[in-house]
């Protein structure tokens, strides 16, 4: 996992409530194990027909939203199952911070672990976000995991929260067992000082 550092992005709406993780990534593609080429098939019942061509109204594949790293979702993103692929998906698109008023448990605590950013707002700043983004396409939002901040155009900034663990984890690019790895030392001394 990388250091998660501030960037400055682009963001696509998504402005939809209660999107499930199957809606994320369809059940069918589940059978992987690993992340390579997951972000492909990202939304994949909205983005693509049945032939496999691309959807051109969908927001994914509207040309001004190509590269951004911020979704903008509705409320309760994420719910549903438990699927880890879900974040690996959003990740593997380059997605790389989620702005939403709330997300199903699981799928924050997924997204933390896989170095996908959940971003909390209240209704009124997801509200402004939201008149922004789809008046003006091309705005930039800066996301700042250490200031624990959202900088909108014009010099607004909006504080949101997370858990310290989960903050110190994505800061030093790492997951639980690599925190737990860093203390290696200080574990094999222990385990030879009871011998």
């Amino acid at each position: 996992m990388n250091h998660f550092l501030s960037f400055t992005s682009r963001v696509v709406p998504l402005l939809i409530n209660d999107i499930d993780t199957d809606q994320i990534i369809p059940a069918r593609f589940l059978k992987v194990t690993d992340k390579t080429g997951l972000g492909e098939s990202l939304f994949a019942d909205w983005r693509y027909q049945a032939d496999g061509t691309l959807k051109p109204e969908f927001v994914f594949n509207q040309p001004q939203y190509k590269g951004a790293s911020i979704l903008l979702a509705g409320n309760n993103f994420g719910c549903g199952s438990s699927r880890e692929h879900a974040p690996w998906a959003l990740i593997g698109s380059g997605i790389r911070a989620v702005i939403s008023t709330s997300f199903a448990d699981i799928f924050r605590n997924n997204a933390l672990k896989n170095g996908l950013l959940p971003i909390v707002v209240e209704l009124e700043f997801h509200q402004r976000i939201s008149a922004l983004v789809v008046a003006q396409p091309a705005i930039e939002l800066t996301v700042d995991l250490q200031s624990q901040s959202v900088r909108l155009p014009g010099g607004t900034v909006i504080q949101f929260p997370i858990d310290e663990f989960a903050k110190t984890c994505l800061l030093n690019g790492t997951d639980e067992l690599g925190y737990l790895l860093g203390f290696e030392k200080q574990i094999a001394s222990y385990e030879s000082a009871r011998r």
